[in-house]
């Protein structure tokens, strides 16, 4: 099998969603890939669905995180594995929400999502406080809440540099 003490499927709903498609099996840095594999899904919701769309999404996501990141590390037997992504994915679309609420005076463009991915992997690497409270927590709550706040730092850098900056 190709993820280490998985027996379940590798269709497994949980495995697919934990590791949001396979992007955190990536050999290097899979919470990188993880927050660029969310990157297309971001644009595509705030084109077609606008800021409550992404709002829902970001909400599904968590929730489906919750039990994904729950289920995986039951599985696999490890507390935070790195491979469990689908909490980048939450953290990497809270960084894009101001993109979608500007959406209506700031067409989308490449910019405030690199912005977005960069501010956000800069906090969920260094993990200031409050982040790394929940990063010490060795369960789903921790796994999915220290990425929550480090989306919402850096959708506050993208607010700010959007918002204010560019006036």
């Amino acid at each position: 099998m190709f993820v280490e003490k998985w027996s379940k499927s590798p269709l497994h709903p949980a495995l697919l969603l934990a590791t949001w498609f396979y992007s955190g099996l990536a050999p290097k840095a899979p919470g990188t890939m993880g927050s660029l594999a969310a990157l297309p899904f971001a644009w595509l919701i705030i084109e077609r669905f606008g800021l409550s769309g992404l709002i829902g999404a970001i909400l599904l996501v968590f929730i489906a995180g919750l039990w994904a990141s729950k289920v995986y590390m039951a599985e696999t037997g490890k507390d935070d594995p790195g491979e469990i992504v689908i909490d980048e994915v939450a953290g990497q679309w809270i960084a894009c929400l101001p993109i979608a609420a500007m959406m209506s005076t700031l067409p989308l463009s490449p910019g405030p999502f690199i912005l977005a991915f960069a501010g956000f992997r800069i906090f969920d690497i260094y993990k200031p406080w409050p982040i790394r409270i929940f990063d010490r927590r060795h369960d789903a709550w921790g796994v999915m809440m220290d990425d929550v706040i480090a989306g919402i730092f850096a959708a506050i850098i993208v607010r700010g540099f959007y918002g204010y900056v560019l006036i």
